[in-house]
């Protein structure tokens, strides 16, 4: 049983992390990476556009009885981000002039009401303390 929530819970993530994808493209960004992983850290999504590498948190809930996907991004979590984003940027050097932290919380209807996408530019800072 256990691993049919953990099996439903990462379904519902993937399907938050293409929503969330298909969202920034439609803004012009160009995904650059999608589950960028290394046993220290993994990252959601990297885009880019116009020389800005931006590290995208995608965080998901069903429904908003225990609160909005958004809140979900702690400080503990903002460190592991930002700790596989200095990774990401000394293995791949994306050339940008400047990066960025947005998050996006994708809230999943009850019923078949379309999800709900939220992005939130530049929600921490890179230097931010850990917490």
């Amino acid at each position: 049983m256990a691993d049919s929530v953990l099996s439903k819970r990462q379904a519902l993530g993937q399907r938050a992390e293409s929503l969330a994808s298909d969202y920034l493209e439609a803004l012009g960004y160009t995904v650059l990476a999608r589950n960028w992983r290394r046993p220290e850290g993994e990252l959601d999504l990297v885009v880019g556009k116009e020389g800005l590498c931006v590290f995208v948190e995608v965080r998901s809930r069903t429904g908003i009885e225990r609160g909005h996907a958004l809140e979900t991004v702690d400080a503990r979590k903002r460190a592991r981000v930002r700790r596989a984003a200095r990774m990401y940027l000394e293995e791949e050097r994306p050339g940008a002039a400047v990066y960025r932290f947005d998050v996006v919380g994708v809230t999943f209807a009850l019923d078949d009401s379309p999800p709900d996408v939220i992005h939130i530019e530049d929600a921490f800072g890179a230097g931010e303390s850990s917490g």
